[in-house]
């Protein structure tokens, strides 16, 4: 499903992402009391973290890579349910709302300026001409990648502290190393992606065509505003509201969420040591450093992978997303799709209904 920035902004943001996570947390009397639920939810939701973040690192269109970090962020959400961390979730929404609706509209604006040029590998030092556009996608990438102090530190950190204790606390919930260390591994691919997307759009050389250079342009002020609001948002919504959304005593839920008292961990999250609290950030860091090294020094890099059978191997089946479009194609789709046609459409819809009502009323009514 594409459609205008706008569009894309409010459905990321506010509308597609916000239905299926504010379901969760309002079944959250019915999850607590099925463990198993609880126990899908987080394996598929840390799946689904890692396996959208290394969809994202392969894709060239500028509005796709946002796309696929969404879902990513989705898994984040999910999995957090699943860990009985409802709140914390909906801590992340909250969040997750402002950088990604930030870096949609900032997205649209380089579109915009580009001449609706999406393909990132046409672009290029659009850092000299828009360079308003570039602090606030900066801005909204960093918060993506839970930078310290930016609002998707905050929440996104929280959650995988909160995996981690999980998997300590209890043997029921050790699951939670899976999702912790999927999670952790998506955090790399979440700000390698992201700062690619950077270094791609606004600080690489320029691959853009020599006429569409003289069009490239800032966005209006009409166009600027809701951004720098955004920004603000992605700088100091996480900040402002965590102690009302997941601070010990806040009164803020009330009777909304419910949680059983040996699922919570949130007062052990506070006693981790600081090495664990602050994997994270030199993982997401690793992720810079490289995005930036393949950037900076593309060739030397080249060189050393174009003859390592195993880095060529994984680079394919990644840049496949793993063949699971090809497999939910194969065994779901159009197995479905002859359903429909054969037996739902030829046999019964055009047979047996067909000739037993329409037509057989007709041949039994005389004329």
């Amino acid at each position: 499903m594409e459609g205008p920035t706008p569009v894309s902004a409010l459905i990321h943001a506010a509308t597609m992402v916000t239905a299926g996570v504010f379901l969760m947390v309002r079944f959250s009397p019915l999850l607590e009391y099925c463990p198993f639920t609880l126990f899908i939810l987080t394996i598929f939701g840390s799946l689904t973290a890692f396996f959208a973040a290394i969809a994202g690192v392969f894709q060239n269109d500028l509005k796709r890579v946002i796309a696929y970090s969404t879902c990513s962020q989705l898994g984040y959400m999910i999995f957090a349910c699943g860990l009985s961390c409802y709140n914390v979730s909906m801590f992340h929404l909250a969040n997750h709302a402002f950088f990604k609706a930030l870096l949609f509209l900032s997205a649209g604006s380089v579109i915009h300026a580009v001449s609706d040029e999406q393909d990132m590998r046409r672009m290029g030092s659009l850092v000299r001409f828009l360079p308003l556009t570039y602090s606030l996608m900066l801005i909204g990438s960093l918060a993506l990648t839970g930078f310290p102090f930016l609002t998707g530190f905050y929440s996104k950190d929280f959650i995988l502290e909160l995996s981690q204790v999980s998997g300590y606390s209890n043997l029921a919930f050790s699951y939670g190393f899976f999702s912790c260390w999927l999670g952790s591994i998506a955090v790399f691919f979440t700000s390698f992606y992201s700062f690619r997307l950077i270094y791609l759009t606004f600080l690489n050389n320029s691959n853009i065509n020599r006429p569409l250079v003289k069009n490239i342009h800032e966005s209006s002020f009409l166009m600027f505003f809701p951004l720098i609001v955004l920004a603000l948002g992605s700088l100091w919504v996480g900040y402002l509201t965590r102690d009302l959304f997941v601070g010990f005593g806040t009164s803020f839920w009330g009777s909304s969420i419910f949680v059983l008292p040996q699922h919570s961990h949130m007062f052990e999250a506070e006693w981790l040591p600081v090495t664990i609290k602050w994997l994270p950030f030199f993982i997401s860091l690793s992720g810079i450093l490289l995005a930036t090294l393949l950037n900076v020094f593309p060739i030397w890099f080249y060189s050393i992978c174009q003859y390592n059978k195993i880095i060529i191997f994984l680079g394919f089946i990644l840049n496949k997303k793993w063949y699971l479009d090809k497999l939910n194609n194969s065994l779901i789709v159009k197995p479905l799709m002859n359903f429909g046609y054969f037996i739902s459409f030829k046999n019964i819809d055009r047979g047996f209904v067909e000739l037993a009502f329409p037509t057989g009323l007709s041949r039994v009514i005389p004329k």
